[in-house]
């Protein structure tokens, strides 16, 4: 896809944020596509914030503020490519795990509430087959969780993993509530419910259990979607 070649070109040319890009033109040109292709690639990149377009100075590679978003390694993550993919949910799942378990120790009974209806919504989506209100729900639930942990650092990573997960759903694959989908629904509320029960192992293991599942899910889309021959 023409967002992920122009990341990898910004990679393979070494560029930094705040370093200006070739034009869109030169992009074209260097991709072998057209300028039209590109221009498409650069709205979904734009969108994503890794790359900022200043009108009548240029294209340039976006300054990410987040908290693992100004390292280095970030500008560098590729969504389509399974190392990186792999390595994010290695991340994620230790980041879930802690979340899940201070969270189990720490919740508040309105941080619980909000715990119970963002997995509530998750299933209602999962239900009506609305994958918007599936994945709201989704979003909901880990960023209450990781509130829940009381610690701000966990937040801020949490919601960042996230992000850059988001971006091999819009970039890579195309998201679907099916395959691990009912499997999710059931996985958010066996974490609620270790986590409502203040037993902290429990809402850890359940919470390494969800992320694993979901990366052999993403494993099986990604090769499906993206590695697949063209018939």
């Amino acid at each position: 896809m023409a967002a992920e070649r122009v990341l990898e070109l910004i990679t393979q040319m070494g560029l930094q944020p705040g370093d200006r890009m070739p034009t869109e033109n030169e992009l074209a040109r260097q991709l072998g596509t057209s300028r039209t292709v590109v221009r498409e690639a650069v709205k979904i990149l734009s969108a994503l914030g890794r790359v900022r377009a200043q009108k009548g100075r240029g294209l340039y590679v976006a300054a990410d503020e987040g908290m693992l978003g100004s390292g280095h390694w970030a500008s560098s993550f590729l969504p389509t490519d399974l190392d990186h993919v792999y390595m994010l949910f290695e991340f994620r799942r230790t980041q879930e795990m802690e979340t899940s378990r201070l969270a189990a120790r720490r919740a508040t009974p309105v941080e619980l509430g909000d715990i119970e209806k963002a997995a509530g919504r998750c299933r209602h989506g999962f239900e009506i087959g609305r994958e918007d209100i599936f994945n709201e729900g989704d979003d909901a639930f880990h960023t209450a969780i990781a509130v829940a942990s009381h610690n701000m650092f966990l937040q801020a990573a949490v919601r960042e993993a996230r992000r850059l997960q988001a971006q091999s759903t819009i970039i890579g694959l195309r998201g679907s509530i099916g395959g691990h989908g009912a499997k999710a629904v059931e996985e958010h509320e066996a974490i609620h419910r270790a986590i409502r029960m203040g037993d902290a192992e429990a809402a850890a293991q359940a919470a390494a259990v969800h992320i694993d599942n979901t990366l052999e899910d993403y494993r099986k889309e990604i090769q499906q979607r993206i590695f697949s021959p063209v018939q």
